[in-house]
């Protein structure tokens, strides 16, 4: 009898001990997804000119295509990460590079542009289209650039560059780098910030610009950037136009990013 009841209080007790860890997994699985829902990022942005700027998310600094000479970013929060996505003079500097990298910043780049750096910047961390990589909390995607017009193709070509998607907490940032209207952008989701090239011949046109970011799951907010061309810039306000008559919920942020 003794027995039959040590073994009947051992079940039990391994009965409640399951019981107890189940209900512990559950509730932390539901703090962290009600911390990822409840997520409000601290996001500036900081122009520099045409392709380039800073982005301060929370307790990280960004670099993006950092060129323009050392002066350019003189007043800016020194980096955590550098991302480059191409081999063009108005995305990659290598004098600027090297004179503004910070010791221990994480430098982000394609292959293409790795095979120019890599005698001076030997460290950097090569991602092809698609791959991905992590560092204290943040994911960055490299996503495919390039050009679909017959006579533009020669400008880009499909595998050369990254655009990206850096992501937090669900909460995602795209930089377009220099591309058209392609299915990869077009088939993004989730996406919370934009920034979006416009400019010919080298990209796309304004209007193919405004149906891209209206294809892709809309994100809240837009940024054109990169928009002057040969024949000047692009005409940022049609796309503003063009992206709130198709949802007047996207909210359209005109930067200076030409100020000379």
């Amino acid at each position: 009898m003794k027995n039959i009841i040590l073994s009947i209080s051992l079940i039990a007790l391994l009965t409640g001990c399951k019981n107890e860890t189940t209900k512990e997994v559950k509730s932390t699985v539901q703090n962290e997804v009600a911390s990822i829902d409840s997520y409000q990022p601290k996001i500036e942005i900081m122009p520099i000119s045409h392709a380039t700027f800073a982005m301060k998310w929370d307790d990280k600094v960004f670099y993006i295509d950092p060129v323009g000479g050392i002066e350019a970013f003189q007043n800016l929060p020194e980096e955590d990460v550098i991302l480059i996505t191409d081999i063009h003079g108005d995305h990659l500097n290598l004098e600027t590079l090297n004179g503004i990298r910070s010791e221990g910043s994480l430098l982000i780049v394609p292959e293409a542009v790795n095979e120019k750096i890599k005698e001076d910047q030997s460290d950097a961390e090569v991602i092809h289209n698609d791959q991905s990589t992590s560092f204290d909390g943040f994911k960055v995607t490299a996503i495919p650039m390039y050009n679909l017009t017959e006579e533009r193709l020669k400008f880009h070509e499909k595998g050369r560059g990254n655009g990206y998607v850096i992501e937090k907490n669900d909460y995602k940032v795209y930089i377009s780098g220099d591309t058209e209207d392609i299915p990869e952008m077009r088939a993004l989701q989730g996406i919370d910030k934009a920034f979006v090239c416009m400019n010919l011949p080298y990209t796309m046109t304004v209007e193919s610009a405004a149906d891209a970011v209206l294809d892709f799951a809309p994100p809240v907010e837009v940024y054109p950037y990169h928009y002057k061309g040969t024949e000047g810039k692009s005409d940022v306000i049609k796309f503003k136009e063009l992206v709130n008559t198709g949802n007047s919920d996207i909210q359209v942020n005109q930067l200076e990013w030409y100020p000379n």
